[in-house]
Parts: C-alpha cells; structure tokens; sequence
C-alpha cells in the first residue's frame, strides 16, 4: 500500500476544498486534495447559469468559471491533488484510508484534515411518495447533470417537486430547452428556495408556483404518465377533495439537501440534528485536529459563503497544528449553542470559553418567514448579550452573524447562549428605532 504524509489532508475537490487548499498552501504548509470524481470543481461544473462570485471576485460568473478561477490557482500553487479517488476510511489518528484505479488503496497521514465533501439530495425514498417506480423521475440535481453536461433531455413534460433553488433553475433550463415545466409544486405555503430565483425563474418564465401542495401519487408502471397532487394542511397531511391529476412524462424532486457525513459519523466525530458534524467556533468536530466546512457542515445558498468558510477552516487547521505541534494547545470549557425561537439550527454548535476575547462567525437559519424582527442572542439566565434589528427572514437564506466576543460581554462560567429570532418589541413613541439591517 503506498503511503503519503503531508500537513492538512482535504476531503473533497469542490468548492470548498479548493478554497481551503489555498489558504493553507499559502499559509506556507503541504497539503493534498482527495477527490472522488474524475475532475475538480464539484457541482459548480453542472451549474452553467450566471450568479456566482458577486462577492469572492466582486463580478457575475457562472458555475463552471467560479471553479476555474480556484482550479487555475491550485495548479499555479503546485498543490497536489488525487481525482477518481474514494477515501473508505478516517482514523481518529488522522490517518485516511482511499483508493483509486492507478494505485489500489492508498494511506495518507496527516496531521490535521479537514473535511468538504458537500451534500447530497434527497430522493423519492426519502419523502415516501406512493406508487409505482417508473421511470421518469429524477432529482433535480440529477437532471441538471444530464442536461448540462452529458447532452439528454430526460422528459419533454415536466412537474417538479420542491422549490429548491435547483428546482426553480431547472424550471428555466428545461423552458430554455423548449420543455414544458407545468408546475413547481411546493409543500410549504412559501418558496423554499431564494427569492430572486422565484422570480428569475419561476415568475419571468410564467411557470406555475403551486404551494400548499405535494405530490401524492405516482402514475404509470413503465414510464411516467402523470401524478396526482393535493393540497395539505398545517401537519402536511392530505386533505381529502383537493386531489389534481397534472400529466407529465417526468417528475424532478427538488425536496432538500443533505450533507454527506458518511465518512464523518464512521470516524467517531458527532453529528448534529441537521445532519451536518458538530463543531466549535474554529471549526474543529469533536475529533480533535479534524475541521468541516462547506455543504457537508450545513448547506448555503451562496457559494461566495462556502468559499469564504472554507478559507477560515484553512487558516484554522493550520493554526492547530502550530498550536499541537509549536507549543500547547489551548484547552478549556465550551459553551452550548442553541436554537431557540424561530431558529432551526445554529453554527457553531459550541463556543470556546478560551476565545470569549475574540471574534466569531455564527451563522443559522430561521424555521418560517417573518417580518421587522429582532436577532439576539441570551445568555442561560435570560440576559441578552446581543441584538440586532432585521426587516425580515425567510428560510432560505442563512443569516451570518460577526460577533466580536469581547464587546458581548459574555460570563466565562455561561453554558449556554442562545439565539433567537423574535416580533420586534415596538418602541416607545419619543424613542428613536434607529437603522435596521435589510
């Protein structure tokens, strides 16, 4: 078995993995990039329309250029790189098990890794829909790699399921390819993915946004004739006499995304709730050396931001290993991260008590829309540490927060903080609202 040593070890090619590499080539250490797919730039590669890079290099890209820009640094850095390569295996010593085509099984000893495998979608089986398995149903992400890359129309008419922001492009796409989409059926009384892509995709295209709805049945044995869609009620349940026939000869499931933690629960790391590892304000899981960023550490709506975390999960493996390997590491108590009202999740999962004098980025998700509303964040006896006033949140677009530590003042012996999202409290009338972030 041939072995290789290097500093940081990166899982994943994609955007994040890129990103990460150079930060750490830069920061003057080795490092290697495993890759499961014949080439690097990761989904990027299959999304050919516009909308990338607004803020990394400050001008609209698409998918497969926003790659190029990270790829053509890589090489122009001499970092190396494995394609066609499946790590099997991760070592809480650190050690990675892979193997590809050239080399059989491979080892490769790092002293920190740092995970960025992304997400994967969610599939019929995952959301029970009754019927048979004809074909004709794809998720969207699939479909976009058969029209997109490989050249086939999978259907001519189409319903889709979920307003993901796949979903809602590929409602385009296929229009652009003179395919009749009839409609985006989505279950939630809102669109689930951005706004913009609501009405880029959806509204300037006239393609029909039906939400409230799901698909409830599947109809055809050996090719899709059709499905048959209902309307649910507050507990997503069918509700009897609302049931609609749409045919089609395709059905794309636009339904969610997970992140790809196979590898990472294997190791021994914990996982959270939302499916993503566990991890501190430096990024680092619960094994010690070994940092997410990216999609598999919770899924973004902007690639700009999976760049830019990635570039922190970098600079913080590099920084563990000057810290495990130059002096002591820093050690101490944690603080529990908690989604409380209106919140579905928050990142980082724990606080270091040793980095209350420093400055962290929290970000999370609201569970429903709402607004004139007020971020903050409580400390366990109720004292709020940190607010701010926002216009309005909805779901689909994760909200970052930049919290200098310092300035919160936040007691060392907290065990929890807590971040909620609530109805602005009015103000009284000679007092001044001040500016409110949109």
């Amino acid at each position: 078995m041939k072995t290789y040593e290097t500093d940081v070890a990166i899982i994943g090619g994609g955007a994040a993995g890129l990103a990460s590499a150079i930060e750490v080539k830069k920061a003057g250490y080795e490092t290697i990039i495993l890759e499961r797919d014949i080439e690097l730039g990761g989904i990027l590669l299959q999304c050919i329309h516009v909308g990338f890079g607004l803020t990394e290099f400050g001008e609209e890209l698409s998918g497969p250029e926003y790659a190029q820009r990270f790829i053509n640094e890589v090489k122009e850095l001499n970092i190396p790189y494995k394609l066609d390569t499946m790590v099997i295996e991760i070592t809480p010593e650190r050690k990675i098990y892979a193997v590809n085509k050239d080399e059989g099984m491979i080892q490769v000893s790092a002293k920190s890794i740092i995970l960025a495998m992304g997400c994967r979608e969610r599939t019929r089986g995952a959301i029970n829909i009754p019927g048979f398995r004809p074909a004709g149903i794809y998720t969207a992400g699939q479909a976009q790699r058969f029209v997109n890359i490989e050249g086939y129309l999978p259907g001519r008419t189409y319903v889709i399921l979920g307003s993901g922001d796949i979903g809602m492009i590929m409602a385009r796409r296929l229009t652009w390819e003179g395919c009749n989409v009839k409609a985006v059926v989505e279950i939630q009384p809102y669109v689930s993915g951005l706004i913009r892509n609501q009405v880029q995709c959806l509204e300037d295209y006239n393609i029909p946004l039906i939400t409230g709805y799901t698909v409830t049945k599947i109809h055809g044995k050996d090719r899709l004739k059709g499905v048959t869609v209902s309307k649910v009620d507050r507990n997503f349940d069918r509700i009897i006499g609302t049931d609609r026939f749409i045919e089609c000869d395709a059905l794309l499931l636009s339904v969610g995304l997970i992140p790809e933690n196979e590898l990472t629960k294997e190791a021994g790391a914990d996982i959270s709730d939302m499916g993503g590892p566990i991890v501190d304000n430096n990024l680092e899981t619960t094994l010690e050396g070994v940092f997410a960023c990216g999609n598999v550490l919770q899924v973004h709506d902007l690639v700009d931001w999976v760049s830019a975390e990635a570039k922190r999960a970098g600079k913080e493996a590099v920084d563990y290993i000057e810290e495990r390997y130059g002096k002591e590491i820093k050690k101490g108590g944690k603080i529990l991260c908690i989604a409380g009202e209106n919140v579905n999740y928050v990142k980082p999962d724990l606080v270091n008590v040793s980095d209350l004098s420093e400055k962290v980025v929290l970000t999370f998700r609201v569970r429903r829309p709402d607004r004139r509303v007020q971020i903050q964040i409580k400390d366990e006896t109720n004292r709020v540490v940190y607010k701010r006033k926002k216009r309005y949140v909805i779901p689909s677009e994760m909200i970052e927060l930049k919290l200098d530590m310092a300035k919160l003042d936040i007691n060392p012996t907290c065990s929890e903080l807590i971040v909620e999202v609530i109805p602005r409290p009015e103000p009284l009338i000679d007092e001044e609202e001040g500016e409110e972030e949109s």
